[in-house]
């Protein structure tokens, strides 16, 4: 049972994680960005982030309990110097990982860890798309209401729009009808012009 033990040990002993860590941290700060396993570089993150918010102090005594972590004199001078002053006020967050795929030997899922500061591509990417978009919820009563004010505006619309079609629809179909009775009037009074001028012919025909 793996009860209390907070974190991955990564199938190795205590002397033989912090090594592995230690290593990949130097490696880290030299290079900016490398290359590891998913689990290791999530491990890896856990153990440098703190590290870093230590180095954005210098002073001695972070100095010192920074080179306890790193053995690693290279490495301290490039954290507390270069990194450091790029990492700026950020509050956490230092590093990223991301999911690279699957290894060929035996499908280990990899990952990259880098700097976020040192990746200037990718930032000016988040930039433009303006990052993530926060909501902030109101009351019980205070959302209902601005969407059912909106909502019984846009139905007022609405009826009055389909009132004024139905109605210039009535119209013109009002007019269409007192039209076609016109001509159909005018039709049935000139076929009985005609009809009577035919009869008239006819009598005087008949008396001749």
């Amino acid at each position: 049972m793996n009860h209390g033990h907070k974190g991955n040990h990564l199938g190795r002993t205590k002397e033989h994680r912090r090594a592995l860590l230690r290593n990949l941290s130097a490696q880290l700060i030299e290079h900016k960005r490398i290359f590891t396993t998913l689990a290791k570089a999530k491990a890896l993150r856990s153990y440098i982030e703190p590290l870093v918010t230590r180095a954005k102090n210098n002073t001695t005594h972070n100095r010192r309990v920074v080179f306890s972590y790193l053995q690693n004199k290279e490495a301290i001078k490039e954290l507390f110097g270069t990194i450091a002053a790029e990492v700026g006020d950020r509050p956490g967050g230092y590093v990223r990982v991301i999911r690279t795929g699957f290894r060929k030997g035996d499908g280990a899922e990899m990952a990259m860890i880098e700097f976020v500061d040192f990746n200037k591509e990718y930032s000016a990417k988040e930039e433009k798309g303006g990052g993530r978009r926060r909501r902030r919820r109101g009351g019980k009563g205070k959302g209902k209401a601005a969407t059912a004010a909106p909502t019984a505006e846009t139905a007022t619309e609405t009826v009055e729009e389909v009132a004024e079609e139905t109605a210039d629809t009535t119209e013109e179909t009002a007019t269409e009808v007192a039209e076609a009775t016109e001509e159909a009037a005018e039709e049935t009074t000139a076929e009985e012009t005609s009809e009577a001028e035919e009869s008239s012919e006819e009598g005087e025909e008949e008396e001749k």
